[in-house]
Formats: structure tokens, sequence, C-alpha cells
């Protein structure tokens, strides 16, 4: 008779050979919370390691004042000049009054029609050239490049001395592309919008392009000034007024359309890139957005932001790293505990960026059951097997 027990005791050890194997081999989403910790340290070259850090009150203090870029404190909020300086390539007119009449400007008396003729005579609208000068009759070439209107008027009233009757002169600036701010990308009109005398800012000057194509919280503002470039939020330079600083001439204004996304990834209940739809969300929106943790696979303690931050943020939050590289972006894992009540409290306050990497990793206990399952497939044809041969021998 075929020995039953025999036979299940011989595939045993071959049935553990299978599920040790199999447990090396488990398919998962990604690395366990154990992983993510050794990982960071342990067994990878430079550039592939990376800086953990918890997310608690004091991580959150600490990228509340090391944020995003501040129009305000790249450029300050200086004041253009009270009067606009003129400027190569801006078109100037100039009017010249004489006390009386027969001088250069004035017409002759008319005494037949008992008229004293005109007193007043306007030159030619003329583009300053690159010497940065103009030329006026009788003064020759004036150079205005630099200075106000009133200083050249003085000029041109000391040069005409002696030539004009008591000459008296207006200079204007018809058109200006000195004095100018370039607004170009997602704006109705892009142009040179001409500053003001009283000076312009941000939200100024794109009301007077047209204003935005964009939904606002998709829109971001890029202000170049020399070799200086800052990028902040449209949502910002609107709701914070300190951020809506004063344009100076030749600055150079992009409005950048930018949708905000998150990819979630791991046991969540929704893996995919997912849109903020809002001006900006914290953490604990952002789990909401992805559809929570997967109460059979989350592993509530493991739940990471994975990010590049700029070299300013990381020392900070890492004094000591040797990761940081001055003009270069340090990896950082934020690993939030959520089987600490606190922690709630806390994701509501930590802000999540546009291309930050929400991962949760999935339990111990997952791996097991999977183990577990194995075993229960290599072991099924077995025990089916025994039980028949059992009831056969049993009849």
């Amino acid at each position: 008779m075929i020995n039953t027990f025999e036979i299940v005791a011989r595939n045993l050890p071959f049935a553990a050979l299978l599920v040790l194997t199999a447990c090396s081999s488990i398919p998962n989403s990604g690395p366990s919370a154990d992983d993510v910790a050794q990982q960071a340290q342990v067994g990878a070259a430079i550039f592939q390691r990376y800086e953990i850090v918890d997310i608690d009150a004091f991580t959150v203090d600490i990228l509340r004042h090391n944020g995003a870029e501040s129009l305000l404190s790249r450029f300050g909020d200086y004041r253009p000049s009270v009067e606009p300086r003129i400027g190569v390539g801006d078109t100037i007119s100039a009017t010249i009054w004489e006390a009386a009449s027969g001088g250069l400007f004035s017409g002759s008396l008319a005494t037949d029609r008992f008229s004293t003729g005109s007193k007043s005579a306007t030159i030619p609208d003329q583009v300053v050239g690159r010497d940065g000068a103009i030329t006026v009759p009788y003064a020759g070439r004036v150079r205005v490049a630099g200075r106000t209107t009133q200083d050249v008027q003085t000029i041109v009233e000391h040069a005409l001395e002696g030539k004009a009757i008591q000459p008296q002169v207006l200079i204007n600036v018809t058109h200006s592309v000195s004095n100018t701010v370039t607004v170009t990308g997602e704006v109705a009109n892009g142009a040179r919008v001409p500053l003001s005398v009283k000076g312009d800012r941000v939200v100024d000057v794109i009301a007077a392009a047209g204003g935005i194509r964009a939904p606002v919280n998709e829109t971001y503002v890029q202000l170049s000034r020399g070799p200086v470039t800052a990028r902040v939020a449209m949502t910002r330079v609107t709701s914070d007024p300190r951020e809506n600083i004063y344009l100076r001439a030749n600055d150079v204004l992009t409005l950048i359309r930018d949708p905000q996304t998150f990819i979630a990834y791991g046991a969540t209940g929704r893996n995919a890139e997912i849109p903020f739809d809002a001006e900006g969300i914290s953490l604990s929106q952002a789990l909401a957005k992805a559809g929570g943790l997967l109460d059979h696979r989350a592993d509530p303690a493991g739940v990471f932001i994975f990010r590049f931050e700029p070299a300013s943020v990381a020392r900070a939050l890492r004094p000591e790293s040797p990761l940081i590289t001055p003009g270069q972006l340090t990896p950082i894992v934020y690993r939030l505990n959520l089987r600490d009540a606190n922690s709630l409290f806390v994701a509501q306050s930590f802000r999540v960026l546009s291309r930050d990497l929400l991962y949760v990793s999935n339990a111990p206990i997952t791996d097991v059951q999977k183990a577990l399952a194995v075993l229960s497939a290599v072991m099924g044809p077995t025990a089916t097997a025994a039980t028949v041969c059992i009831r056969v021998a049993a009849c």
C-alpha cells in the first residue's frame, strides 16, 4: 500500500526550497520602509545616495523659511528713478519758443496784417543715435542719453543763448524703448511696456500687456534682470504685496504655464500623476487625492516624499551632509510615520511641491502573505494527492 505520509514528507524539502526561492523574488511595487532607510547609507554609489529627513515641526519650519524663490529677496523692492532717463533708440521731439518775433525759430512781424507771427518751432521727431545724441538746429549735436528731459531742456537753452531770443525749450519723449519692460509668454499681448514716471509693479505691467491667458494657479512669473533670474508662482505675486515688486528698465518678464502635479506610487489607492487643481496642497491633501493608504498593503510608517532640494535648503536640513554641492540639487527623502497621531497635524503643514514623488511602501506582513500564497500553490497539489490516496486506502 502506498504510504501517503511518506510521499508528503519526501516532497516537503522540495516545497520548502521552492518557497525560499520564491521569497527571494517576491514581486513588489517598490522598496520597503527598511530598504529606503538602509539604502541611503549602505551599498550605493555616491550619485545614488540621498538624505533621509523625518517630517516634523522642525522640518516644516525650515522649509517654510527656505522654500520657493522670492522676487523680493532676489531683487529687492527698488523704485525706479523719479524721472525716467532718455536712452539710445528713444524718439525725441523738441519745441523751441522765443520771446519775440523775428528770431531763429519765430516768424517775422507782418505789419500789414498786424500779426506778430509765430514765436515757436517744433523740430521733427528724431531717434537718439548710438552716440546718445540728437541734433538741434544752431545747437549742434546734443547728448541726451542718460539724462532727464529737464536736463536736456536746460542744455539746449544754454546752447541757443545769444542765437535765439530768450529761448525756452520743451523736450518730450514720444516713444521710449530704453525705459521699458519686455513682457512675453502666457500674456494676451506680448510687448515692450513703457514704465511710467510713478513706477510700475509686476502686476501693473502684466495688466498693461493684456493680462495672462493661462489659469492663475498654473502660471509662474519669471523675472530676468541682467544676469539674475528668479521664478515665483503668480498666485504668490497676487496674494503677497511684497512680491509685487517695482520693475526697472530693461527687465524681462516671462509668464510660464506649468501645471502643478505630483506622482503617487506604491500602496496608495491611486497610482498616477495627479494635478494639484489648486494654488498648493499639503501632504494630507496629496494623500487624499491619491486615494489614501491601502489597508491590506500599506505600511503607515513608510510614507515618503522624494524630492531634489537646492543646496541652501539641504544645508539647512543637514548641515554636515557630504551630498551638498553648491549650485546643484540634493536628493532628499522626507519620511512620515502615520502611526504617530501627531504626524497627522504635521502632514497638514508640510507643503507638497510640483514634481514630488509620493511613495507608500508595503507593510512587512505583505511579503509573508505572498510567501504563504506561494507555499499554498506549491503544496496544494501534493496535499490533494495525499488526500485522495488516504481516501482510496480507506476504501
